[in-house]
């Protein structure tokens, strides 16, 4: 681990903590909203001088701070990135600014709360991606829950907000138990490892853990609580049914946050696989299988959708299941892959989902009933809307090419059963979201609401164009993301192939 010489990541989690306080406190609408976008677009500059001093040729964690925190169980205030999680800071920062500029007029009351949950968010959002202490990723995690309840609940756009809040928030507190029996289970065996007396010789740190000596039975129940824990907010079937309804009930700002930012399958591909390695080879039939069934189960629902909300709610189920099944295969292009299709999240599913929220705002449905021809009226968003939709199935030219190909060729090579499945996948992702488009967006104009419908506002195309670019960008110069987690990848495949064939030859001595 290379050490810090400036605390940037410190600086990029507590600015928008910090924001938040100043957000909440000032009593003028328009500056409090001000103070939330200057602060936003600050976080997003440090996160681009973080990737300017991030050394891609290196694969262990860098930019590390680290002090004690709560000494006597040895919880330590320790933070870093590598490849896999580096390029998850800057795109949260966006999608960040680009949900502040899409509630700048939507919010209706109680503004300077609003913004303040969002700031909120982000830095505590920044926290799960660099938090490499447990105990310090666990209440990261947890600190997630406030400001969606309150999002959801308060400024949510269905009768049923309040339900949909309470739901979520229930479900994620479900997921932490199995996290926190995990956790601690880790540390009790670096103790008893290392001979040494609990609590004073608990470890909590991620690089302490990778090193210590975990039984294979205690592998498989670490291996099973982390998968459950993770699964809740991934999400997985069937622990998804949050997410349909979050996507009817939430600000649609605040749901492409949440299909934007999946924290639990990162959670999965940071802490699971590589804490308990046998477990990881040795289940990862488990995990494919439950993958494929996410992965089928979400777009055959998604395919019977008729309300785009909804639709995009169950694309993401599924999504989710092609990214398991990358990492499943447990080779370098699934992983890859995998970690692309991610980051996709972020720029393609939430984009869909804000368009979805300015179909909502205008014509008060995303229902195909209600729709019909609205390519002749708002020629700007459907523009935007082909785009995403286009990369969302993974047509060459956008960032969902290369990702969608790479998670394909890994499942292929794992098996070829696997490879199959992937592939229906992802020709029912084009069924969906083809048969959609097709409905909503041609076709003659059956509704004066359409007829009469405006098409983008100036500040609704300019924050469109920014992940639009991205998309575009990735999707030519893919190795502008590959390269940067290419020796991180690497490093951790190899830790697993390691750990699990010395394994296997201490079993046959």
């Amino acid at each position: 681990m290379s050490q810090a010489e400036f605390p940037l990541l410190s600086l990029i989690i507590l600015l928008p903590l910090v924001g938040a306080v100043a957000t909440g406190l000032i009593r003028d609408k328009g500056l409090a909203k001000s103070i939330a976008l200057g602060m936003s677009c600050l976080v997003f500059l440090l996160t681009i001088l973080m990737l300017l001093v991030f050394d891609s040729n290196k694969s262990d964690f860098q930019l590390v701070e680290q002090y004690s925190w709560i000494s006597s169980i040895n919880v330590e205030y320790l933070v870093g990135v590598d490849g896999i999680s580096v390029l998850f800071l800057p795109l949260t920062a966006l999608l960040t600014i680009v949900a502040i500029l899409a509630s700048w007029n939507s919010t209706q009351h109680s503004h300077r709360f609003h913004f303040a949950l969002l700031l909120a968010l982000e830095g505590v959002t920044m926290g799960v991606f660099c938090a490499i202490d447990m105990v310090l990723f666990l209440l990261f995690w947890e600190l997630t829950l406030p400001p969606f309840f309150f999002l959801i609940g308060l400024w949510g756009i269905g009768s049923q907000r309040r339900g949909a809040a309470m739901k979520y928030t229930l479900f994620m507190l479900f997921g932490g138990v199995p996290l926190l029996l995990a956790i601690i289970l880790l540390a009790v065996n670096h103790a008893s490892q290392t001979g040494g007396v609990i609590p004073y010789d608990l470890a909590f740190s991620l690089p302490v853990l990778l090193e210590t000596h975990l039984p294979i039975e205690l592998q498989n129940v670490v291996f099973l609580l982390l998968l459950l824990g993770f699964a809740v907010k991934a999400p997985l079937v069937p622990l998804h049914t949050w997410m349909p309804t979050v996507s009817m009930e939430g600000p649609t700002h605040v749901v492409a946050l949440l299909v934007g930012l999946k924290l639990g399958v990162y959670g999965i591909l940071r802490f699971t696989l590589p804490l308990a390695p046998i477990a990881a080879v040795e289940f990862s039939w488990i995990l494919s299988a439950i993958g494929v069934v996410t992965l089928i189960y979400g777009a055959l629902i998604a395919l019977q959708q008729t309300n785009l909300r909804r639709l995009l709610a169950f694309a993401s189920v599924s999504h989710v299941g092609m990214v398991i099944i990358g990492i499943a295969s447990l080779n370098i292009q699934g992983l890859q892959g995998a970690i692309f299709q991610l980051l996709n999240f972020t720029l393609i599913a939430s984009a869909l989902m804000l368009i979805a929220g300015f179909i909502q705002h205008r014509l008060g449905s995303t229902d195909v009933i209600h729709l019909g021809g609205m390519a002749k009226v708002m020629p700007r968003l459907t523009c935007f809307y082909f785009l995403f939709a286009l990369a969302s199935i993974g047509i060459p030219g956008t960032s969902g090419f290369p990702a969608e190909l790479l998670m394909i060729i890994g499942a292929l090579t794992s098996h070829t059963g696997l490879g199959v499945a992937a592939l229906a996948g992802a020709i029912l992702g084009a069924a969906y979201m083809l048969s959609y488009t097709r409905r909503a967006f041609l076709g003659p104009i059956s509704n004066n609401d359409v007829a009469q419908a405006q098409d983008l506002r100036s500040r609704e195309f300019v924050l469109l164009c920014f992940p639009a670019l991205l998309v575009l960008i990735f999707g030519f110069f893919p190795d502008l993301i590959l390269s940067v987690n290419q020796l991180s990848t690497e490093a951790w495949l190899a830790r697993l192939r390691t750990v699990f064939q010395e394994s296997h030859l201490a079993l046959l001595e």
